[in-house]
């Protein structure tokens, strides 16, 4: 079989069969690295861990160590999350749901309020989500099929949001039965995720704009390790102990 060659960030090269994958790269590099990556970086664009690299590819694998590790993390955490509400609640509408710091947040619009109750169920399914362990698959459409696929969905503000899209083609993400329009990278697959929590409910108007609906918005955390969550919700606390003390002063 025929070898490529792919460069890395130190300028390092490593050699691998022709139809090798950014993963095959990592595990090339170090087993440990494998296990760990999340995406990469080739020739300076962010890229999937199945993304198939070609003769003098320079390399880069993405960990959760990173910023930007942390960032498409997050951000494959509101996709799971969306996925766990969509089959708890299928007539909920699906608006955006992107990575912030320390964490994620997901837009729904649907006809009642989400109650503590339903976040417990919702944490509860999206535990299922992961431990199906479903490949996020990558899929390009044009702007029409995804207009037509969403349409049938009946995900209109997702339709808003391709109308805003430039270029003919537009990216999704499958996982199982659910699709989300992204431009990706995202963890391969939902079983990556490993320690996460839903932390508040709050209001917030379609695209910040008070003249549009308010939607419910559905903060979360989540991390590589059950330990950094723990840690990260013990801070939580107390830092929220801490302002109590402040009101109690006034």
């Amino acid at each position: 079989m025929s070898e490529i060659k792919v460069v890395l960030l130190d300028d390092s090269e490593i050699k691998l069969n022709k139809g090798a994958t950014l993963y095959d790269a990592a595990v090339k590099i170090s087993q440990k690295l494998g296990n760990e990556a999340i995406a990469g970086i080739v020739n300076g664009v962010e890229k999937d861990l199945n993304y198939v690299l070609e003769d003098n590819d320079r390399v880069e694998i993405i960990t959760f160590a990173s910023p930007k590790g942390k960032e498409i993390y997050h951000h494959s955490s509101s996709h799971i999350m969306a996925q766990a509400v969509k089959e708890l609640f299928p007539q909920a509408k699906l608006a955006i749901g992107p990575a912030i710091k320390d964490g994620f947040y997901y837009d729904f619009d649907l006809d009642r309020s989400f109650t503590p109750e339903d976040i417990v169920l919702i944490e509860k399914k999206m535990k299922e989500v992961v431990d199906k362990n479903f490949s996020l698959k990558r899929i390009e459409v044009s702007k029409e099929e995804a207009k037509k696929l969403f349409k049938e969905q009946k995900e209109d503000y997702k339709i808003e949001l391709i109308k805003d899209i430039e270029d003919d083609m537009v990216t999704l993400y499958q996982q199982g039965d659910f699709i989300d329009l992204c431009r990706g990278p995202h963890i391969p697959s939902t079983g990556k995720l490993k320690a996460f929590k839903l932390l508040s409910i709050a209001g917030a108007y379609w695209r910040g704009n008070e003249k549009n609906k308010m939607l419910q918005r559905i903060y979360g955390t989540s991390f590589g390790k059950k330990s950094e969550l723990d840690n990260y919700l013990k801070l939580l606390e107390e830092a929220k102990r801490r302002d109590h003390r402040k009101l109690a002063k006034y």
